[in-house]
């Protein structure tokens, strides 16, 4: 699956459910949140995880979060640009184009 289309299923997803009616602003807060849980994902991963009362992951377990997490930040992420009617294609185009321009002869 490419990542228009991804986007394009993921803004039909929350269409179904109502959850499109809410502004980008609140979608941030929702992103804010799902990063906090990708830094927890990864310090996991990095230094462990010492809490009493949780379970102590194994290291797939640990990687199967990582994944998740990861993929949560890309839905809100894409799901804002949704908003906005930016395709999935032209922020990575963005990107590539903003990154090459910066560093343009430093190599």
């Amino acid at each position: 699956m490419d990542l228009n289309t991804h986007q394009k299923w993921l803004a039909d997803f929350y269409h179904q459910r109502g959850w499109d009616q809410y502004s980008a602003q609140i979608g941030i807060n929702f992103m804010t949140e799902e990063v906090g849980e990708l830094s927890r994902a990864v310090r996991t991963l990095e230094i462990g995880r010492d809490h009493p009362g949780e379970h102590h992951a194994t290291e797939s377990e640990m990687v199967a979060n990582l994944h998740e997490e990861l993929g949560d930040v890309l839905d809100q992420v894409l799901f804002c640009a949704s908003k906005y009617g930016v395709a999935a294609d032209d922020l990575l185009s963005g990107s590539e184009q903003k990154l090459t321009k910066r560093f343009e002869g430093r190599d």
